[in-house]
């Protein structure tokens, strides 16, 4: 299935929250590239959407597999739309942004400070199976970086300090009212 008919189509799911064991442990890698697949992609570009969200991995809708979805903006403003199936990050030199606010769509409402690189190379499979490398700068290249670390196991905070983990918890906890479990499908 094209990419423009993945985003056109699907419903959205629930959004797993963090502490959900299936967040905490790396996803089995994609083997079966077809109609089951394709299916779980629209679902997930549905979710992201309803949920105002720059990238969504499978785990975050509680499927255990290698695979993440975006719809992001680089440093020059240029938007960027795709998936990728057990993604690999790569890291080049590139100087560390370590004021850009980030959220995770499984701890909704709270956001701070992550320092990771500015710019990063992911490589994987597209929804047919075949080899792709995405390059992104700006919020494209952080998000590749966030969504390839739930894939790993490895959720926002585990790059944070105790105190910043408790600010970002305390900052989910105020709005959580607005994030019924079913959210936002």
């Amino acid at each position: 299935m094209p990419l423009e008919e993945l985003i056109a189509s699907g419903t959205a799911r629930p959004i797993t929250r963090w502490g959900t064991p299936v967040l905490h442990r790396p996803s089995e890698p994609v083997t079966e590239f077809g109609p089951e697949l394709w299916n779980l992609l629209c679902d997930m570009f549905a979710t992201m959407a309803a949920a105002e969200g720059a990238g969504l991995a499978a785990p975050q809708v509680g499927v255990d597999l290698a695979v993440f979805v975006y719809d992001c903006h680089d440093a020059w403003g240029r938007r960027h739309q795709g998936l990728v199936c057990n993604p690999r990050i790569e890291l080049a030199a590139a100087p560390v942004d370590e004021d850009l606010m980030e959220g995770c769509l499984s701890l909704p409402g709270a956001y701070l400070p992550v320092s990771r690189p500015d710019f990063a190379i992911c490589h994987g499979q597209d929804q047919f199976g075949q080899p792709i490398k995405v390059k992104g700068t700006g919020v494209v290249g952080r998000c590749l970086q966030h969504e390839t670390d739930h894939l790993n196991g490895i959720v926002m905070e585990d790059h944070l300090t105790g105190a910043e983990r408790r600010d970002l918890r305390r900052q989910h906890h105020k709005l959580a009212k607005r994030y019924p479990e079913s959210w936002p499908s």
